[in-house]
């Protein structure tokens, strides 16, 4: 595929030293001009390289080439190789990932669909898959027919499909909630419809907003992500997610449940919106990329009978079906129950981390800074003390050796703040979550410190009068 050979260029000219660590690759744009491919190639080739450790993303800067500490390839002493505490890759904690297992997997799938892989697969995915998928949504209570399971290669995909089809209301508008992760708002880009924002804060949406929007803004669907959102890690109380499917209901509007991290959800009172749904209103997409391993790239969305035809044609499209082998590797994990064991494994691993997280929020961020409480190991939000930028903060704190995300290309224009920052710890050992920490909130005291010293000095700070 073209990305792998993308992959394949970058490393041997790193290889032969014509990208050299700390060099800045291509942007997005430029790396399409020059390979001659689409942006999502390009982002995918950068993705597989981030995930070897071979590059890392600077927010709002761009890529750069990685120091390596094995082999040294770059020729530098161990010592000049840079050590980052890292809370924006928010893949599955590598340490836990199921390598050795998924390899059986794999060869099992070689074994048992050697024949089909010279031939092109159904649009929808293998029959085999769908029958495990529907048997493993059960136990999250999404309760379908294989049938309505449809493969995707990832969620995004799915998201960005789903974003452009007409639906069977007819309407042509979206509400999304504030903020949203940069994926989604990535997918709006270039929609013809109008879309509307609500804020997701800690009590949830105002309901009666989202009503006034169903009532009146001719909307074909609202996107939530109804537990561990990205980024704040709220989630919806069962009473929210049961009216928001009332409200679909009475106003005809389409739900897009963005259900992926439910595996994680050790509660079994918690339902997605889809158990509230008997009418089909809720579309169900999930996720394998943060509970497993993000190169799988396999997702699901389960959906109504009315955007079958449009979501095939579209699919079709896009990629003709999602890569046959690793739907056997994924059908095999699931049916051999060690999905099962894995995830009970990463409930514990994450659980223990957001615990961690949110203790070292309590005793260290200083006043004025709030955050958003999470146990899902994945997303929380800091909001500084004003007036702190989130992108100032996050350069100086890469320059401590803290990496964190700000949140701005999160938000819609109108809802946009500059001050939010977003955390993952799913990737962080445990023993550097309360380091990382102290370091961030040492540098918003420090921040705060130099902002006064500057606006005391440009007030006149140096005369006594002015005392």
């Amino acid at each position: 595929m073209l990305y792998e050979r993308i992959v394949e260029q970058l490393l041997q000219e790193m290889k032969d030293g014509k990208r050299r660590p700390g060099d800045k690759l291509p942007s997005i744009r430029e790396g399409a001009e020059a390979f001659g491919c689409s942006r999502n190639t390009v982002i995918r080739a950068y993705g597989e390289l981030e995930q070897s450790h071979r590059i890392y993303a600077v927010p709002q800067s761009g890529y750069y080439v990685a120091h390596r500490s094995q082999g040294r390839e770059d020729g530098r002493s161990s010592e000049e190789v840079q050590n980052i505490i890292d809370f924006v890759w928010a893949g599955p904690d590598r340490s836990a990932m199921p390598y050795r297992d998924f390899q059986h997997c794999m060869n099992e799938a070689i074994e048992r669909y050697r024949e089909d892989m010279f031939t092109y697969s159904e649009g929808q995915g293998l029959a085999s898959l769908q029958l495990q998928l529907a048997r493993h949504l059960r136990d999250l209570q999404v309760f379908t027919v294989p049938e309505r399971i449809y493969v995707v290669t990832g969620s995004q995909q799915a998201l960005n499909l789903l974003v452009g089809l007409p639906y069977p209301n007819g309407k042509l508008n979206i509400v999304v909630e504030q903020p949203v992760h940069a994926g989604m708002i990535e997918s709006l880009r270039g929609f013809g419809g109008e879309v509307h924002g609500i804020r997701y804060e800690e009590g949830g949406v105002d309901l009666g907003q989202l009503e006034a929007l169903f009532r009146d803004g001719d909307i074909k669907f609202f996107y939530t992500v109804s537990r561990f959102h990205n980024p704040t890690g709220y989630s919806h109380t069962n009473e929210a997610r049961k009216r928001m499917v009332e409200l679909a209901q009475r106003y005809d509007v389409y739900i897009i449940e963005d259900d992926y991290m439910g595996d994680l959800d050790g509660d079994p009172r918690n339902d997605p919106m889809f158990a509230y749904d008997p009418s089909g209103r809720v579309i169900y997409v999930k996720s394998f990329s943060k509970v497993m391993l993000p190169g799988l790239r396999l997702g699901l969305a389960v959906l109504p009978d009315g955007l079958r035809d449009e979501f095939l044609r579209a699919k079709a499209a896009a990629d003709v079906h999602s890569p046959l082998l690793t739907q056997g590797a994924l059908e095999v994990f699931l049916e051999s129950g060690m999905f099962s064991a894995h995830i009970g494994r990463m409930r514990e691993i994450y659980r223990r981390k957001a615990v961690l997280l949110q203790e070292s929020y309590r005793k260290y961020l200083p006043p004025g800074t709030t955050y958003t409480g999470s146990f899902s190991g994945f997303y929380t939000t800091i909001e500084l003390p004003a007036p702190l930028r989130a992108q100032a903060a996050a350069d100086y704190l890469l320059q401590r050796g803290v990496l964190v995300d700000p949140a701005q290309r999160m938000y819609l224009p109108e809802f946009r703040q500059e001050g939010v920052l977003r955390l993952s710890v799913s990737q962080v050992e445990e023993g550097l979550i309360e380091p990382g920490v102290r370091v961030i909130a040492d540098g918003i005291r420090e921040l705060l410190r130099q902002r006064t010293e500057v606006v005391f000095v440009e007030r006149g700070g140096n005369n006594p009068s002015f005392l």
